[in-house]
């Protein structure tokens, strides 16, 4: 079976504990507990070959780049049997997050 993008969310959610959560293909938006930023785009058109993500979670805090991919990873480590691409376009802190809408909002003002 084909793996989605509503399962990926899923896995990402159940293991780095959300609180914002972004889709993009349908424009879906969830408020949680903790800071946590996450866009998962299936850019396989539909058939779960590969996707695209954008995450900020607190667990990145104190992080370098490499280790918040290879948490992604870890947490996708049974889906990535099945996928043939996964890009991690952003991999954010909550402040990172902030930082990177507020300099998008002074620029669109």
């Amino acid at each position: 079976m084909a793996v989605t993008r509503e399962h990926v969310e899923a896995t990402l959610k159940s293991k780095l504990n959300p609180s914002h959560l972004v889709m993009s293909r349908f424009v879906l938006f969830f408020v949680f507990c903790d800071m946590f930023m996450l866009d998962v785009v299936d850019t396989s058109g539909g058939c779960g070959a590969s996707f695209s993500i954008e995450i900020a979670t607190e667990q990145f805090e104190g992080k370098r780049l490499l280790e918040r991919h290879r948490m992604v990873n870890a947490a996708l480590v049974e889906e990535l049997k099945q996928i043939h691409a996964l890009s991690i376009t952003k991999a954010l802190t909550p402040e990172q997050w902030k930082q990177q809408e507020d300099k998008k909002s002074q620029a669109s003002a």
